[in-house]
């Protein structure tokens, strides 16, 4: 039986997360957006749903459950859908540095 960790969407974030337009197809989260939650082993995402809801810590409209290969599903208002980390980009400081070039060519060398 699978084993499902849990994604609690922050409570600041909700309000957003119910406002915004229905898309189908993938959904793209970001980490910071949620909390780590508990596990739970359940056969499919809504057999999980229904467990956690008998148990009175019921999914919310935004959490997620992620599978222990990576896949996300998320919760919304019908049913669970696929979703995907949205990692930041990480900066190194070297994007403002000017780019390298090689030595200048003098006239009488060519």
């Amino acid at each position: 039986m699978p084993l499902y960790h849990i994604h609690r969407l922050k409570e600041s974030m909700h309000q957003q997360f119910r406002w915004a337009p229905h898309t189908s197809g993938v959904t793209s989260v970001r980490p910071k957006d949620y909390q780590e939650g508990d596990s739970i082993e359940a056969r499919t995402p809504y057999a999980a749903w229904f467990e956690l809801r008998q148990l009175g810590h019921p999914l919310q409209i935004g959490d997620l459950l992620e599978e222990l290969d990576g896949q996300l599903r998320i919760y919304k208002y019908v049913g669970f859908e696929e979703a995907r980390w949205v990692l930041p980009e990480i900066k190194t400081g070297l994007e403002a540095a000017p780019t390298a070039t090689g030595p200048k060519s003098v006239g009488w060398l060519r």
